[in-house]
């Protein structure tokens, strides 16, 4: 008797309030959440984020997914936008931070950065698309041949090496933005 008196004394029961609790969410959510489509096989779930309007939107808007860009346009968007925040780890967290050559070296190191991701966009475009030779107009607009690769990847190094210096001339001439 002593021992389940011991048992007893150190478990904790939750009360029934909270039990309850558990079983309203667990229903709540099996509302919210569904197969998207309601085909169960995609291997993807429609949540109220997923699934929402504002988070359509957003991506619509981002150059990727939106219409009407060439495929220099948007990989020269997307360039100027990853150009401009790599030189900040390099400048601030790099091994010359308190020298006086951080800025150079952190501006190099980007340039670097985005030498290697352009290799990088230059092997997934040689192993993802055959060489054809006709080219249509309406092909060039999406990004699923070698010439509108070559043109994305084009776009992204100019884009990127571009706004990395802009960054840098900001870090330096700006007195805000003072090392």
């Amino acid at each position: 008797m002593l021992y389940k008196n011991v048992y007893f004394k150190f478990l904790i029961r939750p009360k029934n309030s909270t039990i309850n609790f558990i079983k309203f969410l667990i229903k709540t959510m099996a509302n919210f959440i569904k197969p998207y489509n309601d085909d169960p096989f995609v291997g993807h779930l429609a949540t109220p984020i997923t699934s929402s309007s504002i988070t359509k939107t957003i991506l619509k808007n981002l150059p990727a997914y939106r219409s009407g860009l060439t495929p220099l346009l948007r990989g020269l968007e997307i360039g100027l936008a990853h150009g401009y925040f790599l030189i900040g780890p390099f400048v601030k967290l790099g091994p010359l931070r308190n020298s006086d050559v951080a800025l150079i070296s952190g501006f190099l190191s980007s340039i670097g950065l985005i030498v290697i991701l352009t290799l990088g966009l230059t092997i997934y475009g040689i192993a993802t698309f055959e060489q054809s030779k006709t080219f249509q107009q309406s092909d060039i607009k999406e990004l699923q041949t070698k010439k509108a690769w070559e043109q994305f990847k084009g776009g992204f190094f100019v884009g990127a090496c571009g706004s990395s210096g802009f960054a840098a001339i900001c870090l330096s001439s700006i007195p805000l933005f003072t090392l």
